[in-house]
């Protein structure tokens, strides 16, 4: 029995020498993941229309302009395309009165009244006829004109609803 409790006691001492020679405080490591996705926002709507005035039905070479905005994720490209109503790729669209035939043709355009045609060709690859930025993560106002070659039609309120496509 004397044998069994040296062995015993040998024993306990030797681990508890190998506990006691382990370093405090243990440690292990782990991560903290995201994947963050490019995304992007546009905002339009009635502060971004784009209003001739009144004129009269003589009035030619018409030009107006107001903003969009975009907010893309930081270094995400984008490129915007303008679709009228009318599905014209071009960006050549027609206003229509609330009843009646006659319409107003215009024409979208970038960087100024007299500048490049806006239309829809732009994919998330290529600009096509829209127009190309980068995200900064902040929202960045871009331009948009129009011109209306002649108002000489029947007198009344004229109206057309662009969609403003944003691919990234």
């Amino acid at each position: 029995m004397k044998k069994l409790s040296l062995i015993v006691a040998a024993t306990l001492a030797v681990t508890t020498s190998a506990v006691l020679a382990a370093t405090s405080p243990a440690t292990a490591t782990f991560q903290v993941l995201i994947n963050v996705a490019k995304a992007c926002s546009v905002v339009a709507g009635a502060g971004s229309k784009i209003d001739f005035g009144t004129v009269d039905s003589s009035a030619t070479n018409l030009s107006g302009n107001s903003n969009i905005s975009v907010t893309c994720s930081k270094t995400t490209p984008y490129n915007i395309g303008l679709l009228p109503s009318n599905n014209n790729t071009t960006g050549a669209g027609v206003m229509s009165p609330a009843s009646g035939s006659d319409t107003v043709a215009y024409q979208l355009r970038s960087v100024s009244a007299t500048g490049s045609v806006w239309g829809s060709t732009a994919t998330s690859t290529a600009v096509g006829n829209g127009v190309a930025g980068t995200g900064t993560g902040a929202a960045q106002t871009i331009p948009v004109y129009a011109t209306v070659a002649s108002a000489n039609v029947t007198p009344g309120d004229y109206s057309d609803t662009v969609t403003v496509q944003v691919n990234y």
